[in-house]
């Protein structure tokens, strides 16, 4: 709803903006993203709707928690113009998001992406991870994003395997250092908590 509100927002000041809204497949099961996606159809808001289907909401797979299993179908009751990209491709993600901001900037109305993708990790701390094999994972690593865009930069010789080993060093270094930072900072006070909140 707030995506929806942002872009009639924009809409009706003329500006030449896109809103994207990026939810999880298990988002689309809810109904806000019903209502939000109907509305935005209805009044042709400039808004890209982005499903990160990383096939498990939360901790179910989509197949048992969606009637369809193709999220893009979901928009199909919208009249919505849809999308699939490879989320696991930076590249490909990056074409696929362009052309789904002329699509909105051509006055078409919203858009559904969805773009596949998938997470190596539980969805948080406490995330047993009994839903998948450790093979699935291992297998799905083949593909990491990050790999593949470290393989085409080398191949287009963009980088090479030294200077992206340089940079993975000083992000670690990077992120070391806010931790330390954090943990040596004093804590912040009751009065404090609510800054910087929406609300």
């Amino acid at each position: 709803p707030l995506a929806a509100g942002l872009a009639l927002a924009d809409q009706y000041r003329g500006e030449d903006r896109v809103t994207i809204c990026m939810m999880g497949d298990g988002a689309t099961n809810i109904g806000y993203f019903h209502e939000s996606l109907n509305l935005s159809a209805v009044w042709k808001l400039p808004v890209i709707w982005m499903i990160e289907n990383n096939e498990y909401g939360m901790g179910t797979a989509v197949e048992r928690a969606s009637a369809v299993t193709d999220l893009t179908k979901k928009a199909l009751a919208y009249d919505m113009a849809t999308m699939k990209v490879d989320g696991m491709d930076a590249v490909a993600a990056i074409k696929g998001l362009e052309k789904a901001a002329k699509h909105c900037r051509d006055g078409n109305g919203p858009i559904l992406v969805e773009a596949r993708t998938y997470r190596y990790r539980g969805h948080s701390m406490g995330d047993p991870e009994r839903y998948r094999t450790a093979e699935e994972i291992e297998e799905r690593r083949k593909s990491d994003p990050v790999t593949r865009w470290e393989d085409t930069l080398i191949e287009e010789k963009a980088a090479t395997k030294d200077a992206i080993a340089r940079m993975d060093a000083a992000v670690e270094e990077e992120v070391n250092e806010a931790i330390e930072f954090s943990r040596n900072s004093p804590t912040l006070a009751k009065e404090e908590l609510a800054h910087y909140v929406y609300a």
